[in-house]
């Protein structure tokens, strides 16, 4: 056990899988600013948290059930030529659903006669446990790169696990502040909403059978964070000391 805890290439492989990890979470993370975001204030860290606590049970639970996982992808049926497996319909209704959720927040954003106080009454009256089983379910989606990314990176299940704890724990602690940071800018939050819709057109195609490589997702999600950055920086300098 030791000997484990002393290998250079545990601790390599651990540090690296928790750093991709916390990239492959992005997507999480927005989905769960976004949705906590329509709840009233007091309520919102807790919906950030049990997100983020469910995000960590979701992944440790399917990098237990390898074989589970490794079954989904088994032909059910075929369809214009494809063969559709589970995972594949589990990737269409999420990236399906993310296509609706962004678009409808788009709306939501845009509506000028909807106040924030109107909508966290509305989505007060739908009820907390409504927006964290929303989380829930998709943080089932969003695990799916994460847990594949790390059963790829790593042959013991500890490290994998570890990995996955590390990076919800560094989640935690910045969740809020990008949150908080995301609701008080509203082209951040466009931006944001945009990238969901990203991330949903990603799903989707994966779902039909067109992989796009995550690596072009994530560009030009890191691409348009570096231009808005600019342009808030611009804005800031520009206002009167």
């Amino acid at each position: 056990m030791l000997d484990f805890f002393a290998s250079p290439e545990m601790w390599a492989s651990l540090i690296t899988l928790t750093v991709m990890e916390i990239v492959l979470g992005i997507d999480n993370l927005l989905f769960i600013s976004i949705l906590s975001g329509r709840l009233p204030v007091s309520q919102q860290p807790a919906a950030r948290r049990a997100g983020l606590a469910m995000a960590i049970i979701t992944r440790i639970l399917l990098l237990s059930s390898i074989a589970w996982i490794a079954g989904m992808t088994k032909p059910l049926f075929s369809a214009l030529g494809h063969d559709i497996s589970l995972r594949d319909l589990v990737l269409l209704g999420g990236g399906l659903f993310l296509l609706y959720k962004g678009t409808h927040e788009i709306h939501k954003s845009m509506d000028l006669h909807e106040t924030p106080e109107g909508e966290a009454r509305a989505v007060s009256a739908r009820g907390f446990a409504a927006v964290v089983v929303q989380i829930g379910i998709f943080d089932i989606i969003f695990s799916f790169d994460s847990v594949i990314t790390a059963v790829g990176m790593a042959n013991q299940l500890a490290v994998m696990v570890a990995a996955v704890v590390l990076a919800m724990m560094v989640m935690m602690a910045g969740v809020n502040v990008i949150s908080d940071f995301i609701d008080s800018h509203p082209t951040v939050k466009m931006l944001a909403l945009s990238f969901l819709l990203l991330i949903g057109v990603s799903l989707t195609a994966d779902g039909l059978g067109f992989h796009i490589p995550r690596g072009y997702v994530y560009f030009s999600m890191a691409f348009s964070a570096v231009v808005e950055t600019l342009n808030l920086m611009v804005i800031r300098r520009r206002q009167p000391a």
